[in-house]
């Protein structure tokens, strides 16, 4: 463990001197490809950061905010867009927005507020889960399908809660949620883009699906260009996945995991088409039945084709031990004060 903290300080360090330096010369370099040119060795870097590590959570939260979020981040300020664009007001500000999962809230009162004892519950929910794992060889695959989903939801927003609370305190600035409860999604448009992981989410807008859609535009008719923009964003998220997968296990690419967001992006267009017919539009329905197709068809689609490729490496059983062994660490220094 001395080994990886001490790495893990390197790392940090690095970080934080690449992300100077694409400060810095957004000052001299204008805006544009060549910008672009001296930014992009820095992206690349950060992709070769998480496999220094052999603890997952530390190799999986490099890899989302470092390779995936910061990279994402610095290409879109290489053209002045994106969350880093206007320029924050200081090279502090700058480093955190840019290697931390967060984004400066511009509208605090329009976020839907949910009390404040639903946080506490989802924690409680995720010690359940953690030990859980122990009886997995009791459980039918049923409930494995359940548990899996629920795992990833309740760490990323637990970890994600905890870091917003921390630069909340040091940058004394409303921070834009990452989650907006995406069990309640009716749609699978409302669960990618509304709801679940809304970071990623404003970041691959402007990346991909806003350009794919201004070049199509012109060429063909709307519908088709608007298609075409909603499966280029997936097949980039789903590339993005099978690369952080590699990182994490460094084992070949099988393309399940491609394959389950270009399956969603399928979904997605098609149901984004047929909100637009007269039929649909005149369809009234409780929201609750939308819920429940949604959400089962996400953890279906999930067993199917995502989880396997985390199961064979036992990603899953490593993240709920190094979560248990992390629990059991800080009781016995709370004790011990």
């Amino acid at each position: 463990m001395e080994g990886e903290t001490k790495s893990l300080v390197i790392v940090c360090v690095s970080a934080i001197i690449y992300t100077s330096y694409c400060y810095y010369i957004s000052t001299r370099i204008k805006a544009g490809v060549f910008r672009l040119i001296c930014v992009l060795p820095v992206c690349a870097l950060f992709h070769i950061f998480p496999m220094f590590f052999s603890t997952l959570h530390i190799s999986c939260s490099l890899s989302v905010i470092l390779s995936w979020l910061a990279g994402f981040k610095l290409i879109l300020f290489s053209f002045d867009q994106g969350p880093l664009f206007p320029l924050p007001p200081n090279i502090f500000r700058f480093i955190c927005f840019a290697c931390l999962p967060i984004k400066a809230q511009q509208n605090p009162n329009s976020k839907t507020q949910f009390p404040k004892w639903v946080f506490p519950i989802k924690v409680a929910i995720f010690g359940v889960v953690l030990h859980m794992y122990d009886y997995k060889q009791y459980m039918s695959p049923v409930v494995l399908l359940a548990i899996y989903p629920l795992h990833i939801y309740l760490e990323l927003e637990i970890v994600l809660m905890l870091v917003k609370l921390l630069v909340f305190s040091i940058l004394g600035c409303d921070l834009e949620p990452q989650f907006n409860e995406p069990y309640l999604a009716t749609s699978l448009q409302d669960f990618w883009g509304r709801r679940w992981n809304l970071m990623v989410t404003q970041l691959l807008k402007p990346a991909i699906y806003i350009p794919v859609r201004r070049l199509c535009n012109g060429r063909m008719s709307s519908d088709h260009a608007r298609f075409l923009a909603v499966m280029a964003t997936f097949i980039v998220s789903g590339v993005a996945h099978e690369v952080f997968f590699f990182t994490l296990t460094l084992e070949m690419p099988t393309g399940e995991v491609a394959c389950f967001f270009v399956l969603h992006g399928v979904c997605t267009a098609a149901e984004i088409a047929a909100k637009r017919t007269e039929f649909v539009r005149r369809w009234r329905v409780s929201p609750t039945v939308p819920r429940l197709f949604t959400v089962g068809f996400v953890v279906m689609t999930s067993g199917w084709l995502l989880f396997p490729t985390a199961a064979r490496s036992n990603m899953l059983e490593r993240a709920a031990n190094e979560a248990l062994l992390s629990i059991d660490f800080f009781k016995r220094t709370f004790l011990y004060l």
